[in-house]
């Protein structure tokens, strides 16, 4: 399970990119969203790496977001309650290892946001024109994604 944070914003953006940015739902900065690992959504990655940062996150992160930024509609948060009252699983923590595991998905919950509204890191960015591998955030930061996810709480 991949997790992207979109980086960077509009300006000067390929139409293509951009098309692709809206179609993973990441319409703004410090948008997060949830994708599973297969071939459709690995090239929609690689064609957004220069615009956000992406890995494998893990399965206490996505049970931190799903707690801190998890949202329904009408502007409520997602809570155990919602979660064990609508759902085959007892709690947040249930339901992030069934979809980590890949026997779930964000889908289960009904009227759960697919997008998480991040704050921005606290001490900020390493640097949103670099790669991961060159000291920045953009592209594959693997498990550190996690890391830059708590930052971001």
């Amino acid at each position: 399970m991949y997790a992207l944070i979109r980086v960077r914003g509009n300006v000067n953006v390929r139409g293509s990119i951009e098309d692709t940015l809206k179609m993973l739902r990441l319409h703004r900065v410090n948008h997060c969203v949830l994708l599973s690992d297969n071939p459709h959504n690995k090239g929609m990655i690689q064609k957004v790496k220069d615009y956000v940062a992406y890995g494998t996150i893990d399965m206490e992160t996505l049970a931190g977001m799903l707690k801190n930024r998890g949202m329904l509609q009408g502007g409520e948060k997602l809570t155990d309650e919602y979660v064990s009252e609508n759902t085959d699983f007892s709690s947040i923590e249930a339901f992030a290892q069934a979809v980590i595991d890949g026997n779930a998905s964000l889908k289960d919950v009904p009227a759960l946001k697919p997008v998480f509204r991040l704050h921005p890191p606290r001490k900020g960015h390493s640097g949103i024109k670099r790669t991961a591998q060159q000291g920045g955030i953009l592209g594959n930061n693997g498990e550190d994604i996690n890391l830059l996810l708590k930052k971001m709480r």
